[in-house]
Order: structure tokens, then C-alpha cells, then sequence
């Protein structure tokens, strides 16, 4: 039954985006393994390659395991999960791993564990969940409830520091809130607020003021560092024109950091061309409008926002990924989703698009009538 219920087109384009990741690290492994190696340790050309094929081999069945979930059960694995993940990331200062000056991850020795990239459909889900009780008592504080979730983790985030994803979390939970019918005004409220929290935080948190300078107001020593990446990543993504240079022929991205995880969307370019990139955007966008549209006629609000809310997460980190590589916005150490290097945030990106199978999945044998809004046999 699963394999009739689950949305084929959804499972194509993530098996399609699989792929191109697969294709895109092999061509960012080079560069990656030349920038890591030194005297005393030469990485080999396609070590990143051959380690995100081992990921996708274990992040294929865990996404088809979740899909198999059903709503119930799939709610209780996030809710639980959504605490685990939040406790990690309240240890993190004690038992976190720095990189490059941000404890953001947990070493497991294979790995880096990245507790915030699986706490984001957990949080999602369970933000559903609780938004979705307002459709049997409107008069539930669910929006003071979920605030204070958002906000505990906004503040955790902000330690590390994380200021990227900081604003993702806040943005999902404003469409979610959006999508739950709270009122207009409520909505103009939060955005008054979200503008005061810019403010409060460029003035306040260095880490935030330090990323906008870097982009609004370069200076030469920004250029060295933030302003750096931002503008390589535009000139590898340009140079290889509509049609690309060719695969292995890319040399700009030799100077290009981290051109396997954060930068891996200007790599696509050089070597395939800017026509490579376009597919790959309207890749995510048809994920998103694909979802959006099988929830038209959704009756279960809890269903409604957790899929809601898991398109809209995929596609925004693809959009601020894509946006950072074309010098539209800041560097913020975002991976683009199934296609960047990355051993957690594949099993992570797994977790959340298996849940958004699980909660789009539908009997092939009943027929949605549009005159009565109730389920029907054809």
C-alpha cells in the first residue's frame, strides 16, 4: 500500500536531486581535497565523493522507512524528537565541537552530529501539531505557546552563534502561523516585532552585525574574510556561462572555500552552466508548488501544516543557499538541500522529506469529492 500511496512525482524529484548532488560533490571533491591537504596529509581527489556516496546509501532507506510512518506515529517521532534535539542544543557549550569559532556540532567520531538541522522538521511538526488545536478551540494560546518555543530556540541558536538559521526558524514559524488562519493583525504585530529583533540584534549581537556590515558595507579587511567567499562563489558560478565549461574543467573553483557544502550551487555553475543551475531551482520549486497543491483540499489541519511546513523549510534553505552563492544575500553556512556534502544533514534532510512524504501520502482507491469536501469511492 505504501507504494501506492506515497506521491511518486515527490519521490522522483528527490531521487533526481540524490543524484545532481552526487554529481555535483564528485566535481567539488578535487578542490576540497587539494584545499584540506598538506605535507603531511594528502587527501585523495574524490574522498568527499565517495563519503557522500556512503550518506546517500544510508539516507535513502531512512527516508523511505519515515515516509512508511503513519500520521500518528509519525507525530509521536517528532514531538520526541523535538526534545532530544532540544536538549542537545542546550549542551552544546559543554559538550559541543568548535569550528571556526561556533560550537554548532557534536562530535561522534565518524561525524559531526548537527543537533539544529534535525531539530528543524521536529520543530516544524510540532509546532503543526500544537497550531492545529486551534481548529477545535480558537480561544487556545497556541500562538503564545509555539512563540515561546521559537524564541527558546532562537536564543540557543544565538549562542552558538547561528544567526542564519536563527531567521529560518522564525520565518517557518510565521508562515506556519499564517497558514493557521491567526489574524492579520496579529501577523503585522510579529512583523513589527521581527523588524525590532534586526535592530536588537545588529546592535547588540556581534555576530549579526558583523555578517550585515560584511555585505551592506564592505571594507578591505571584510573582503578577506566574508566578502571574500561572497565574491568568489559569484565569479565561479559566472565563468562557466550557459553552458558550463565542462565536468572537471572548472579551475575557479579552486580558490573557492567550501566549495563542497556552502558554496557547491557556484561549482554547479562553472562546470554546467547557469541553464544546470535554473533546472535545479525549478527542481525546488516544483517540490514546493507540488505539495502546496495536493493540500488544497487537505481536511485534517494537522496534516495541512506539518506538509505545509516541511515544503516551505526545504525550499527556503534552498533559496538562501542559492541567493548566498549569487551574492544576493550574506554568507550564512547553509548547505543546499540533497546536493551539498554532508554526512548529518543528508540523514537530517532524509528525516524531514520522509516525514513530508508520510503526511502527503494518500489511498489510491478513494476519490476526493469537490461538491461535499468528504472522502468518496470513485
Amino acid at each position: 500500500m505504501w507504494f501506492w500511496e506515497v506521491d511518486h512525482v515527490l519521490m522522483l524529484l528527490a531521487v533526481l536531486l540524490i543524484a545532481i548532488g552526487l554529481v555535483a560533490v564528485a566535481a567539488a571533491s578535487p578542490a576540497t581535497a587539494r584545499r584540506y591537504s598538506d605535507a603531511s596529509h594528502i587527501v585523495p581527489p574524490m574522498y568527499y565523493f565517495w563519503r557522500q556516496l556512503m550518506w546517500v546509501c544510508v539516507s535513502l532507506p531512512v527516508l523511505i522507512v519515515v515516509s512508511m510512518l503513519p500520521t500518528a506515529a509519525a507525530r509521536r517521532l517528532s514531538v520526541a524528537g523535538a526534545v532530544v534535539f532540544l536538549g542537545m542544543m542546550a549542551l552544546l557549550p559543554v559538550i559541543g565541537h568548535e569550528v571556526n569559532g561556533a560550537k554548532r556540532w557534536i562530535s561522534l567520531g565518524i561525524s559531526d552530529l548537527q543537533p539544529s538541522e534535525f531539530l528543524k522538521p521536529m520543530f516544524i511538526v510540532t509546532t503543526a501539531w500544537i497550531l492545529s488545536f486551534r481548529a477545535k478551540d480558537p480561544e487556545l494560546p497556541v500562538m503564545i505557546v509555539t512563540g515561546a518555543l521559537t524564541a527558546l530556540i532562537g536564543g540557543l541558536l544565538m549562542l552558538q552563534p547561528d544567526f542564519g538559521q536563527t531567521i529560518v526558524f522564525g520565518l517557518v514559524w510565521v508562515i506556519l502561523l499564517m497558514i493557521a488562519g491567526i489574524s492579520p493583525a496579529a501577523i503585522a504585530g510579529l512583523g513589527g516585532v521581527a523588524m525590532a529583533g534586526v535592530v536588537a540584534a545588529y546592535l547588540f549581537y556581534g555576530t549579526a552585525r558583523t555578517r550585515i556590515d560584511n555585505f551592506l558595507f564592505p571594507t578591505k579587511e571584510a573582503a578577506l574574510a566574508d566578502r571574500y567567499q561572497v565574491e568568489m562563489a559569484h565569479d565561479t558560478l559566472s565563468a562557466g556561462g550557459l553552458f558550463g565549461a565542462g565536468p572537471g574543467s572548472g579551475q575557479i573553483k579552486f580558490r573557492l572555500p567550501e566549495a563542497h557544502t556552502d558554496y557547491i550551487f557556484a561549482v554547479i555553475g562553472e562546470e554546467f552552466g547557469l541553464i544546470a543551475c535554473g533546472v535545479i531551482a525549478l527542481l525546488y520549486l516544483s517540490i514546493v508548488i507540488r505539495v502546496l497543491t495536493k493540500l488544497l483540499d487537505e481536511e485534517d489541519p494537522f496534516r495541512m501544516l506539518a506538509a505545509a511546513g516541511l515544503a516551505t523549510q526545504f525550499g527556503l534553505q534552498a533559496l538562501i543557499n542559492m541567493a548566498v552563492n549569487t551574492g544576493i544575500a550574506p554568507s550564512k553556512g547553509m548547505t543546499l538541500p540533497f546536493i551539498s556534502y554532508g554526512g548529518s544533514s543528508m540523514i537530517a534532510l532524509s528525516i524531514g522529506y520522509g516525514l513530508l512524504l508520510a503526511f502527503t501520502r494518500r489511498n489510491p482507491y478513494l476519490k476526493r469529492s469537490p461538491y461535499t469536501a468528504r472522502w468518496s469511492k470513485p
